[in-house]
């Protein structure tokens, strides 16, 4: 199900893209790993932080066009929530290529481990006489 902002409908892809992108920058990945920890508002989340506070307010807005963020109001207060949801694809996305590199690389330990019995077969019966004697 394609998520939305404002009136406007992202695919996958798009999501992707942004959220990847909002990623991209250390303040905002700082500002993740405090909502991690527990929901804060706009001047709790920038108190670390040596940048202004409409500096904090458009990184948040980044974080909030890519689904990273949600926010809400209790009475006088708009706190930031961590939408945890949207990391799933982004794991996913990493995840998947993880794996396909582990796969190429196991493949390719294979590939040099029998190259490498080829071209010295008793470099093998002398690590195997080895290896029984133990």
């Amino acid at each position: 199900m394609p998520d939305t902002i404002g009136t406007a409908v992202l695919d996958p892809e798009d999501q992707l893209n942004r959220a990847f992108m909002a990623l991209a920058d250390p303040v905002r990945r700082k500002i993740l790993a405090r909502l991690a920890l527990g929901d804060a508002t706009v001047n709790e989340i920038a108190q670390p932080f040596t940048v202004t506070l409409q500096a904090i307010s458009k990184h948040l807005q980044v974080l909030e066009g890519a689904g990273l963020i949600t926010r809400s109001r209790e009475a006088q207060r708009r706190p930031c929530h961590l939408n945890t949801t949207a990391l799933g694809p982004l794991a996913e996305w990493i995840e998947n290529y993880r794996l396909q590199a582990e796969e190429r690389f196991a493949r390719l330990d294979e590939l040099l481990t029998s190259t490498a019995q080829k071209h010295n077969p008793e470099k093998e019966k002398n690590n195997e006489h080895q290896h029984n004697n133990h």
